[in-house]
């Protein structure tokens, strides 16, 4: 994988220097066919893989979705507050923050909202 600062030598040296693609693939230790394109390529820098991070609420998504679950089919006033479950998975040993929950539940009701719409739309279509 080539990064930035080594495009940005390879295109100095052959547009403003005129070094050959032969000189610069030695110089750099790469293959001739490799500097060839990514001179022809029209990217200002490499593209890389989108990074997959755990979080520390991974451990604990499935048990946080079914409270998530089971809070929305309840009446407003007998739901548990956010601040109730992110204490509850405390107690299960979640050393997560608050607002790590928080992220959490708002996502879970995007695509919660999302399923509903996507199969509205599904049944409208029939």
């Amino acid at each position: 994988m080539i990064d930035v600062a080594l495009l940005g030598i390879i295109r100095r040296w052959h547009i403003r220097d005129q070094v050959p693609l032969r000189e610069i693939a030695r110089r750099l230790g790469i293959s001739r066919n490799t500097v060839r394109r990514y001179l022809r390529s029209e990217m200002t820098e490499p593209a890389y893989a989108e990074r997959q991070t755990t979080s520390a609420i991974d451990k604990y998504a499935f048990q946080l979705s079914g409270w998530l679950k089971t809070e929305a089919g309840k009446n407003r006033k007998h739901r548990r507050s956010l601040k109730q479950l992110h204490l509850d998975l405390k107690e299960l040993g979640f050393e997560g923050s608050y607002d790590r929950v928080a992220a959490f539940a708002r996502q879970w009701k995007v695509d919660q909202t999302d399923r509903v719409n996507s199969a509205s739309k599904r049944t409208a279509s029939k």
